[in-house]
């Protein structure tokens, strides 16, 4: 029997309510409230972009992998005592989780999609917020927001945290070709925001990372970041089934020693035939649900 046009309607009508519900609901936790408006100061504004639709920062940077990553990132950073010790002075994370993701991820959009003039504001202004913050750590160092080699350890964490993520879990991972451009293109910014030499290749993101690895280890900040992540994150209950296979994805992808350190279990098999299939699903559902919806179906 062929489907009759009032059939194909409801049809239609049935998917786009979940679809447009899931997508509200992703964006107004991702963007913010002010969706739209920022929305369009990025993708509408004229003028000219540092990046287009086909680099590598281009698609890793629009892909509902990047839930994931950004889970990992933080995770992993967290690991750094230092850089930490300022979060937990200065940050508003623990009173207001979702306004700092939204304020992350508005700074990526702008960066990567937007036009360079309001790029470039954005950078000037965490610039100026980094060098107003100031303090000493636990161990009577002093530290500051704007010292490189913080600010080097953030951004290599971030970038190896997106990659891993998306060569994961992306609709479309990189060639080894492809994944060099990426870390390349995100040197950009980071040398904008004080990162000295910020690596261009994988390799060189490997070898800073590797050059940390004795200043990182578990502290009090540590686990009561992890806790909000993993143990009690900030959602309603009805949305943490959709979030546990993310965050579990996120802590599969974590190198071992870091999950150690996090004190988190390895789990490899549970990871390979439960976390990653679950977390594929969740990020496949997310992509379905932003598409059609933006000039790339991303949050923002």
């Amino acid at each position: 029997m062929t489907p009759t046009l009032g059939s194909a309607i409801f049809e239609s009508d049935l998917l786009d309510r979940p679809r447009a519900s899931v997508a509200r609901a992703v964006r107004n936790r991702i963007a913010g409230k002010d969706f739209e408006e920022v929305h369009a100061r990025i993708w509408y504004a004229p003028g000219e972009r540092w990046f287009v639709e086909a680099d590598p920062i281009w698609q890793v940077h629009a892909d509902t992998s990047m839930f994931i990553g950004g889970i990992r990132a933080l995770l992993l950073q967290s690991l750094h005592p230092v850089a930490m010790w300022g979060v937990h002075e200065h940050s508003g994370y623990r009173g207001d989780p979702w306004g700092r993701l939204q304020r992350i991820s508005h700074f990526l959009a702008f960066t990567t999609y937007g036009p360079v003039d309001a790029a470039e504001q954005r950078i000037d202004r965490l610039n100026r917020i980094h060098a107003s913050i100031s303090g000493v750590a636990p161990d009577g160092r002093p530290y500051r927001a704007d010292d490189p080699q913080l600010l080097a350890w953030v951004h290599a964490a971030e970038v190896d945290s997106f990659l891993s993520a998306h060569q994961a879990f992306g609709r479309r991972p990189l060639t080894a070709e492809g994944c060099d451009t990426y870390v390349a293109q995100s040197a950009l910014v980071a040398g904008k925001l004080g990162v000295l030499e910020p690596p261009r290749t994988v390799a060189e993101l490997d070898a800073v990372l590797t050059s940390y690895r004795s200043q990182l280890r578990w502290t009090a900040q540590a686990q009561e970041a992890a806790d909000l992540l993993i143990s009690d994150p900030p959602l309603p209950r009805l949305a943490r089934p959709a979030y546990a296979p993310l965050v579990g994805a996120a802590v599969a992808l974590l190198p071992s020693w870091a999950r150690t350190e996090l004190r988190l279990p390895s789990t490899p098999i549970a990871d390979r035939l439960l976390s990653r299939p679950l977390a594929a699903a969740v990020t496949g559902l997310i992509r379905w649900a932003l598409s059609g919806t933006g000039p790339q179906g991303g949050a923002v």
